[in-house]
């Protein structure tokens, strides 16, 4: 080992032991020789582990989120006997203010100070599409095509890794918190059927229909007519697939197109995770389209991600890193909204907003289903995917499922009617919906 490369892992290791102790960590870390902080950590205890000195070289050049998931797609900052979820359980308890109080400045600059004068390797970013900033201007345009391919056609092979079998991409429905996730997500396109009051013979549209779950759920149990549409060419071809297969070909259809190219009217409208894709400052003009294909008194489902409000909308709209970073890496495009903004919407644009009903913590359960059954199939994922677009999905879908248990980001089902003079047509309780 030279002079420089030791002067860096006894710079490295002083700065750990005391950011471990400064935080009061129960976890541990592993340097790129094989040793550890504390030196005598259990072989088997949760670390993080660091395979290159680059790795302090890089995040004192340019301390942002992008370059950790950078750093952890390329492999050189990992996590090891345990996960994303085992890393959050071990989270500091005092505050950061607090811990910050604790910190010796000086002894972490005099620590930097050997990997600011060396070289860093950059290692193998992750693929990223679209914006890579944090204004509202650029991250409110709405995700375009092209935007839609990089998130969903990836493979249908690799969602089948951690999808139920009916690959249904969107929150589930607990009627019970053990439930396994096929029976969850059928009792969700349940819910939405029962919430839309679906006939026989009514005409169905199902905006951003991934693979055709609940178009073809709804023909066959409630007996409707269904459109669905997407832009994603991959589910599209599979959904299609779908529908021949069950013998639904003169009841139901998928079409590869943008819905503010479709024209008709329908008695029923569904927006299943769809909304987060159209962007703050188009969300009039898709609540308008919307309202335009359904009939008088027809109900509308407006099932959508959102944050939760700040003070002023201004300063909703300045996003934390984090979220930038997902925009920039798993959701080009996407913006999401808070539920004030949503119901506004919606009444400006012509709906009876009838029932909000949340479900944060169906959606918390729902990736982390999702982030363990990757996780579970991450060899067969590398060999779809490569193994940094793997490891920014399971940080991706952890991350999430985290945000949701802790109430960062929320979720609800809106049921809403065009609005119409005299009574919306809608029973006088609800109690149907949960028998």
């Amino acid at each position: 080992m030279t002079p420089a490369a030791d002067r860096r892992l006894v710079a490295a290791r002083r700065a750990l032991e005391h950011l471990r102790e400064a935080a009061r960590l129960s976890l541990d870390f592993e340097l790129w020789d094989g040793s550890t902080v504390p030196a005598d950590a259990d072989p088997g205890s949760l670390r993080i582990a660091v395979s290159d000195p680059a790795v302090f070289s890089r995040l004192i050049r340019a301390p942002r989120i992008p370059t950790l998931i950078e750093l952890y797609a390329a492999g050189l900052v990992d996590i090891k006997n345990g996960s994303f979820f085992d890393l959050a359980e071990k989270r500091p308890e005092t505050r950061t203010r607090d811990i910050a109080k604790k910190i010796n400045k000086g002894l972490l600059l005099k620590a930097a100070l050997p990997f600011a004068l060396s070289s860093s390797k950059p290692g193998t970013a992750p693929e990223a599409h679209g914006v890579d900033g944090g204004t509202a201007a650029t991250l409110s345009r709405g995700s375009d095509k092209a935007d839609i391919a990089h998130h969903y056609d990836v493979s249908n092979d690799f969602y089948r890794l951690f999808l139920d079998p009916e690959m249904v991409y969107t929150c589930a429905y607990f009627t019970d918190w053990q439930n396994d996730l096929a029976t969850a997500q059928k009792d969700k396109l349940e819910m939405i059927c029962r919430k839309l009051r679906l006939q026989p013979g009514e005409r169905l549209l199902d905006i951003g229909c991934g693979w055709g779950s609940l178009i073809t759920y709804a023909a066959e149990h409630y007996g409707v007519e269904a459109v669905g549409v997407t832009l994603s060419e991959e589910q599209a071809e599979l959904a299609g697939h779908r529908i021949k297969e069950r013998g639904l070909s003169d009841r139901v259809s998928v079409e590869l197109r943008d819905y503010r190219a479709l024209s008709g009217d329908f008695d029923k409208i569904a927006s299943i995770g769809m909304f987060e894709h159209v962007g703050i400052d188009n969300a009039d003009g898709y609540f308008s389209s919307v309202r335009k294909l359904l009939k008088p008194r027809g109900l509308y489902l407006h099932h959508a991600i959102t944050r939760r409000a700040k003070a002023t909308d201004r300063l909703f709209r300045q996003k934390r890193k984090e979220y930038n970073a997902m925009v920039r890496y798993i959701f080009p495009g996407a913006e999401v909204d808070h539920i004030g903004m949503s119901l506004k919407g919606l009444e400006a644009n012509g709906f009876e907003v009838h029932d909000v009903e949340g479900w944060r913590e169906h959606y918390g359960r729902t990736t982390e289903l999702w982030a363990k059954a990757l996780m579970a199939n991450r060899e067969a994922a590398v060999a779809i995917a490569g193994e940094a677009r793997t490891r920014i999905w399971i940080a991706y879908l952890s991350g999430v499922s985290l945000a949701f248990q802790r109430g960062t980001l929320q979720i609800f089902q809106t049921l809403a009617s065009r609005r119409a003079k005299g009574s919306a047509g809608l029973p006088p309780t609800r109690e149907d919906l949960y028998r």
